[in-house]
């Protein structure tokens, strides 16, 4: 009887053990984004997307610059879903690769722009003093002034290429993150795990990248996110103007230079609201996961 009796309360602490979950604020963030349909459903359409923009080469039977001058401008059909441009080019074969420039773009500009962006914020806000005025003047000044002209400024200095780019937005978007980063280190460093951080004698450096830069991941995913957005539309600005990624390179931005005509907008939809429309769901898909990570890892608010 006493030996029942044990294993009744074995299983029982083992029932218990198992009901006693482990709620970690991952698992927290995760739930709360599960809960938000309109987020799952910006997450289902930038993995379609981003397919699309990898496996194009197999979706369509054409290559991305193949001519045809007996075609050209043709009116959706069988054979062209979206039809033509004015070279006999396929107009879905073109949104496809155009994707991968497009999305490739924004993915290394916010790459630049987190990376610039923390390493300035962090040390800004960890050292202060002389160190934070000169990095915080600097963020200033590139804030102060007007971004398009400076951009446009910039690529016909460098030359208008996909990496040139990547590589103006990436210099022109940091310090709006650097000063977010620089504010969340600010209140960090005087937490008590930083008292005994620095009483325990750790190095500076790793007080900064083992510390304080993990407990800022949160406003910096969600603020790359949203840079993700704004980077695509910045490279489909600066490609309309012919600023951006040069022809016959396809980019969604570039793709929509055949708007500029009132009669191709009149009567050759083809030609511009495909592009039109992936930059439009692309960019309101990236919004809509941005504000649901933002409420997902707040932890002010209730599970």
């Amino acid at each position: 009887m006493a030996n029942l009796n044990d294993e009744q309360q074995k299983h029982q602490a083992d029932d218990t053990a198992v009901s006693e979950e482990i709620v970690t604020p991952t698992k927290i963030a995760w739930r709360r984004l599960k809960k938000n349909k309109l987020a799952i459903l910006g997450i289902i359409i930038l993995i379609l997307l981003a397919f699309g923009a990898v496996f194009a080469p197999y979706l369509t039977p054409y290559e991305w610059n193949e001519t045809n001058v007996l075609n050209t401008n043709a009116e959706p059909d069988s054979e062209h879903i979206l039809g033509t441009d004015s070279m006999g080019r396929d107009t879905l074969t073109r949104v496809l690769y155009g994707g991968r420039v497009s999305l490739t773009v924004g993915l290394v500009a916010t790459g630049m722009i987190i990376l610039i962006g923390t390493l300035a914020g962090g040390v800004a806000g960890y050292y202060g003093g002389t160190i934070d005025n000169i990095i915080m003047r600097i963020a200033d000044v590139f804030i102060s002034m007007p971004f398009l002209p400076l951009a446009i400024t910039m690529v016909a200095i460098f030359g208008a290429s996909i990496y040139n780019i990547m590589l103006v937005i990436g210099i022109l978007g940091w310090p709006s993150l650097a000063r977010l980063v620089r504010g969340e280190i600010l209140s960090l460093k005087e937490q008590e795990f930083m008292e005994a951080a620095r009483a325990l004698g750790i190095k500076d450096r790793n007080q900064i990248f083992r510390h304080l830069l993990p407990n800022t991941m949160a406003p910096i995913i969600v603020n790359g996110t949203l840079a993700i957005a704004s980077a695509i539309l910045l490279e489909a600005m600066l490609s309309f103007l012919g600023m951006g990624v040069n022809p016959p390179t396809p980019t969604w931005g570039n793709m929509l230079n055949a708007a500029q005509s009132m009669y191709v907008l009149q009567h050759r939809w083809w030609l511009w609201v495909p592009p039109g429309i992936a930059i439009f769901v692309a960019v309101m898909s990236l919004n809509l996961v941005g504000d649901a990570l933002r409420d997902a890892l707040d932890p002010r608010l209730k599970e």
